[in-house]
């Protein structure tokens, strides 16, 4: 009966020990930190965009920082860092929908520019093939008066097209030539010396356009006082009539009128605004 009863006990005690280690496991896994709760979705966004190449492409930092913060928002944490854990998935969450965005956005700049290179590459296609065709008309139409008129025309279009070329402005009031400060020396009503491209054209337009008037306007920037740049303003655009006479352009197509200070088109508070200020502008009037 002793061998029974020693082997009883021993069971026993191996059962007792057993059940002890267990729990001790048990315990041990159980305070072992989990990773947070919606870690593992906030990744599997992170993986999407990381696997399409134009979010590559066009957010990669973005993407670098998003991976940046979902790693953090995996590490694990304690039972009573819950509220960490929360703030942590929200910002990976949040670095991941900055880099969606910021790729949207420079995919969608991307494509606009390259809608206006392909805009610009038609516009330049079809001028070329108006030229081409322009060309083509001249060389079949030079022996005949009907192609000496079509060539006037096509001259006088030109023409036109250089003075729009200048920046000059169609308004209600006819075609607006603005006429920089360099056309005079500071303080000055006197044109400078040389060939002025801009008021040689101009006169080559109204001379090919004997209906066309012109109205000539002065304006100077707030230096000085307003009766200075009142008078200065009126002799600088008395001084582009002469230049215009002087090249048989009829004195009575031409009006004249200083404006002074009271019609800036830039600030008076800088340089570059001043100097834009002080301008003489052309309006060649439309025909009836």
């Amino acid at each position: 009966m002793n061998l029974p009863t020693f082997l009883t006990s021993g069971s026993a005690t191996t059962a007792a020990t057993t059940l002890v280690l267990t729990s001790i496991l048990l315990t041990g896994c159980a305070a072992v930190p989990s990773a947070p709760t919606g870690s593992m979705e906030v990744r599997n966004k992170l993986n999407t965009l990381q696997n399409d190449a134009q979010t590559v492409q066009y957010a990669r930092v973005e993407l670098r920082e998003a991976d940046e913060a979902v790693t953090l928002a995996e590490q694990p944490l304690d039972a009573d860092e819950t509220e960490l854990a929360e703030h942590r998935v929200y910002m990976a969450n949040t670095m991941i929908e900055i880099a969606k965005s910021k790729a949207s956005v420079r995919m969608a700049e991307a494509d606009r520019t390259e809608m206006g290179q392909r805009l610009d590459a038609a516009r330049l296609a079809a001028r070329t093939a108006e030229a081409d065709r322009a060309a083509a008309d001249a060389a079949k139409a030079r022996s005949s008066e009907a192609a000496v008129l079509a060539a006037t025309a096509r001259e006088t279009e030109e023409l036109r097209q250089q003075i729009l070329a200048l920046e000059a402005k169609p308004t209600d009031r006819g075609l607006v030539l603005t006429l920089g400060d360099v056309l005079f020396a500071t303080g000055s009503a006197d044109i400078q010396g040389g060939s002025n491209q801009n008021l040689e054209k101009l006169a080559n337009f109204l001379t090919r356009y004997p209906d066309r008037d012109v109205t000539i306007e002065g304006h100077t920037d707030n230096t000085g006082t307003a009766s200075f740049n009142q008078t200065l303003s009126q002799q600088r655009a008395d001084s582009v009539r002469r230049y215009l006479i002087e090249r048989n352009i009829a004195s009575n197509r031409m009006t004249t009128s200083g404006l002074g200070l009271d019609h800036p088109v830039a600030s008076n508070d800088t340089a570059t605004g001043r100097q834009q200020n002080r301008r003489v502008e052309v309006i060649i009037a439309d025909t009836q």
